[in-house]
C-alpha cells in the first residue's frame, strides 16, 4: 500500500486558535486499512478481517476497528488542528454507527473551549460517513503548541501487505494430518532453543525429547516460566554427550528427527556423521533454507547457507539432490533449480560457472534425476523471467526458480539473510542427508520459523518411510 506523500506541515500556536475553528480530513476505508491496523495493533478480531465470520455477526459483514477511527481523529489533531506540536491529553470517543470496507469518512474536529493558562485545547470530534451519518462522535483535549510551526515532511514509507503467515499456514496444513514425530532435542540450555521445543509441540508437530543436564534443563524452564510437565528428559552430563546421546536415539529409531538446542552446530553434526550413530548416507549432509517473500510468487529452497563452507563439485551434487529431495517433500513433483553465479555464462576463470555447467550434465546423464536444472544463472535470471529475457536466455527454469543453488556457504548465508531481513522473507530451516532430518534453529529465529521448521521435520520424516534417504 503506498502512503501518500506529505506537503508542508504547519500548525496553529494557541494564541491563533479560536473558539468555532475546525480542521477535517476525508479518508475512503479499504480492506488493506484494516489488515494493516491489525498488523500493527494486534487486534485480531475476526470481525474485522474474515468476511465469512462477520456475515454471521449481527452487522452482518466485515467492520472497521473502533480505534482505526479513532486513529484518523488524531491524525487530524497531528497534522492539522492544533497540528504539529500539539501534546495529546485525554480523549473520549462514542461509536454510533459501524464504518465498513468502502465508506468515505469525513473526520472533522471544532475547537470548543480554551484555557489560556496551560494552552488546553478542548475539540469536538466527528467522524461522518459518505451518506452524513455519524458514525464516531468524541472530545478531545490537548495542550496547543505555544510558536508557530512548519515542517517539510518527506515521503512516508512504501508498506506491502503480504501473507504473512499464509506460508506457515499451508505447511501446517500439509504436516499436522500426519502426526507428531518424536524429535530429540540436543542440549536445550537456553530459553529461546527449549521455547522452540516447546512452540514445536503446542503447534501439535512434535514430541520433544529433551536430551540435556536435567538440572541446567529444569534451571532454565524455571527462570523462563516454562513448563516441563510430561516431557521425556535424557539426562546427559554436557553437549558433548547430549549430541552423542541424540543421534544414538536417531540411529536406533526410538526419535524421527533431531532438532538443535544451545550448542555449536558441527558438536551436532559431528555426532550424527560418527559411523557409530549409523546416520550418514551415501550423500553428503547439507542445509536448505525454504523461503517465501512477498516479491515471488512461490516458496523456493536456498541451499546451502549452513555447512559446506566452500563446496566442491561433488559436495554440490550431494547438496542439489538434497534440496531436490526437500522440494519433493513439499509436494514440488519436478523442482525446477537454478544453479547460480556472477553470471550466466561459463568462464574458464570462473569456477562456479564451470561447476554450474557440469552439474548441468550431470543431470543430463541421469547422475542427478527428480528435476530440472539450468545454470549458470545470475540470481535476476532465476527469479525474473523479464530479466532473462532481455539477456536472451531460453530456459524453463529461468524466472521460475523452485531451488535456488549457491556457490559458497558465505554467499548464501549473505542471501538468505538479506531476503530476511530486507526482503521481508519467511524461512524454515532443515539439514538433509542423514538417516533423519535435523532441525537447525537459530537464536535470531522468530517462534514462526522455528514452527516451520518443525513442519518441515515432519514432512521429510514422513518421506523417509516411504523413500529412506
Amino acid at each position: 500500500m503506498n502512503l501518500p506523500v506529505l506537503q508542508r506541515l504547519h500548525n496553529r500556536s494557541f494564541d491563533e486558535i479560536a473558539v468555532g475553528d475546525s480542521a477535517s480530513i476525508e479518508r475512503t476505508v479499504t480492506a488493506a486499512d484494516l489488515q494493516l491496523f491489525a498488523a500493527l495493533s494486534g487486534d485480531f478480531n475476526p470481525q474485522h478481517l474474515d468476511a465469512g465470520f462477520a456475515a454471521s455477526t449481527h452487522f452482518h459483514g466485515v467492520v472497521a476497528h473502533g480505534m482505526f477511527g479513532g486513529a484518523l481523529i488524531s491524525a487530524v489533531l497531528g497534522t492539522r488542528l492544533p497540528g504539529p506540536g500539539t501534546i495529546y491529553l485525554g480523549q473520549t470517543l462514542k461509536f454510533v454507527a459501524p464504518v465498513r470496507i468502502g465508506d468515505v469518512l469525513r473526520v472533522r474536529v471544532t475547537v470548543k473551549a480554551r484555557e489560556a493558562t496551560h494552552r488546553r485545547v478542548t475539540l469536538d470530534c466527528l467522524c461522518l460517513n459518505q451518506h452524513g451519518q455519524a458514525v464516531i462522535e468524541g472530545e478531545a483535549q490537548v495542550i496547543a503548541p505555544q510558536e508557530r510551526i512548519e515542517w517539510q515532511a518527506g515521503q512516508l514509507p512504501e508498506v506491502r501487505l503480504s501473507e504473512g503467515g499464509g506460508g506457515l499456514a499451508r505447511l501446517l496444513a500439509a504436516a499436522r494430518p500426519l502426526g507428531a514425530i518424536k524429535v530429540a532435542v540436543v542440549h536445550p540450555c537456553d530459553a529461546v532453543s527449549l521455547g522452540a521445543a516447546l512452540d514445536g509441540r503446542e503447534a501439535g508437530l512434535i514430541e520433544p525429547v529433551l536430551v540435556a543436564p536435567r538440572a541446567r534443563v529444569e534451571a532454565v524452564a524455571a527462570a523462563a516460566g516454562l513448563s516441563l510437565a510430561g516431557l521425556r528428559i535424557e539426562d546427559v552430563a554436557h553437549s558433548h554427550a547430549a549430541a552423542a546421546r541424540a543421534a544414538e536415539l536417531a540411529g536406533q529409531g526410538e526419535v524421527q528427527a533431531l532438532m538443535k538446542g544451545s550448542l555449536h552446530t558441527d558438536e551436532l553434526m559431528g555426532a550424527v556423521l560418527d559411523a557409530a550413530a549409523g546416520l550418514r548416507t551415501e550423500r553428503r549432509a547439507s542445509h536448505c533454507f525454504l523461503m517465501q517473500t512477498p516479491a515471488y510468487p512461490r516458496p523456493f529452497i536456498i541451499t546451502d547457507a549452513a555447512l559446506n563452507i566452500a563446496p566442491t563439485l561433488a559436495h554440490k551434487a550431494d547438496i542439489v539432490r538434497n534440496a531436490i529431495e526437500l522440494a519433493h517433500a513439499i509436494g514440488v513433483t519436478r523442482p525446477k533449480v537454478a544453479i547460480l553465479a556472477a553470471v550466466e555464462t561459463v568462464n574458464a576463470q570462473m569456477p562456479a560457472t564451470l561447476d554450474a555447467a557440469a552439474l548441468c550434465k550431470m543431470a543430463d546423464r541421469g547422475q542427478i534425476a527428480g528435476a530440472e536444472l539450468d545454470g549458470p544463472l545470475a540470481f535476476d535470471n532465476a527469479v525474473s523471467i523479464a530479466a532473462a529475457r532481455i539477456k536472451g536466455i531460453e530456459s524453463n527454469v529461468a524466472g521460475q526458480a523452485d531451488v535456488l543453488v549457491v556457490p559458497d556457504l558465505e554467499s548464501g548465508n549473505m542471501l538468505a539473510k538479506q531476503l530476511e531481513y530486507l526482503g521481508g522473507a519467511a524461512s524454515a530451516g532443515i539439514v538433509l542427508g542423514a538417516r533423519v532430518p535435523i532441525v537447525l534453529t537459530s537464536r535470531a529465529d522468530g517462534a514462526e520459523s522455528r514452527i516451520a521448521s518443525c513442519a518441515l521435520a515432519v514432512l521429510l520424516a514422513h518421506h523417509y518411510r516411504s523413500t529412506p534417504p
